[in-house]
């Protein structure tokens, strides 16, 4: 069965558009590279917008743009200027010494906080590396600094309630030195869980504008929970290609939550021919985040 009838059957009570993809209701972060980072191609747009399928081409999207495959972009797709302000710095909470890094106004009175959860086997330098992922995170770290915002990354020991507290008490200290701001965490691969733990839990979930899934897995429980009432924004990117957690899994996943609450504010993009690596490469932040925090 090809993509296309799968699609088909996931989507048997969606509406097809051929426009309003991730559209933003207010411009919270200003362009950045936008040429060079938006979709190309968006093959099909279901559920009002909210599902979009986008190609991804290993030739334009890898090969043609970076310089060492997998390793190193090429310079036109990086701006160094996050690098100036970025540290390191440790926190004490849980009986435990919390490991991270920041950039932007991390140290107090940011406009918006980012916070990037890494995968099994990584770790905080992972989300502060330029060059890497097709300058992806390169993006996110000059989109947070030139907007007046946060972006931090974390080290994650473990993936399980004491990981989501230890991500939880760095998200209230940020808050007390950032009142103002709105946070979103974004988590990729097995960090989903963390994701998923936060969203769950009533107090963790009241200081979130949105939770971004990239390559994660779903989380049956969240169909239960309270959480479906909290309305907490959920972006998830998934690559049909991905031999970690399988596209179709996630997607009917995505359509679970909208037959039980069809309000529910969540977006899917569907990378086609993509792999486990490829929304982190290729997820549009500013487009993402243009839509949590509008």
């Amino acid at each position: 069965m090809t993509i296309r009838h799968k699609l088909l059957t996931i989507a048997t009570t969606a509406a097809f558009l051929v426009t309003g993809a991730l559209a933003a209701h207010a411009e919270a972060l200003k362009p950045y590279k936008d040429r060079l980072f938006r979709y190309k191609k968006v093959h099909e747009t279901l559920y009002n917008g909210d599902f979009i399928v986008v190609e991804y081409s290993k030739q334009r999207d890898l090969r043609d743009r970076d310089e060492v495959d997998e390793r190193r972009v090429y310079g036109n797709y990086v701006s160094y200027k996050p690098k100036r302000g970025r540290g390191s710095a440790e926190l004490s909470a849980n009986g435990r010494t919390i490991q991270y890094m920041g950039t932007g106004k991390w140290k107090g009175g940011a406009k918006a906080i980012v916070i990037y959860i890494h995968g099994q086997g990584g770790n905080r330098f992972q989300g502060m590396n330029d060059v890497s992922f097709g300058g992806n995170f390169n993006r996110i770290q000059n989109l947070m600094v030139r907007n007046g915002g946060a972006y931090l990354t974390v080290d994650i020991k473990n993936f399980d309630k004491r990981g989501t507290a230890d991500v939880a008490a760095l998200i209230q200290y940020q808050k007390q030195i950032s009142p103002g701001a709105k946070v979103v965490v974004a988590c990729g691969s097995m960090g989903g869980i963390i994701c998923w733990n936060l969203v769950r839990n009533g107090n963790y979930s009241r200081l979130l504008s949105g939770i971004m899934l990239l390559g994660s897995p779903k989380d049956p429980n969240f169909l239960g929970s309270s959480a479906l009432s909290r309305n907490v924004p959920i972006y998830m990117g998934q690559g049909t290609l991905d031999r970690v957690y399988n596209w179709e899994d996630q997607a009917n996943f995505f359509k679970q939550i909208k037959s039980k609450a069809p309000n529910y504010p969540i977006k899917f993009t569907l990378f086609d021919t993509g792999t486990h690596g490829t929304p982190i490469r290729m997820t549009d932040w500013r487009l993402v985040l243009n839509w949590m925090l509008g």
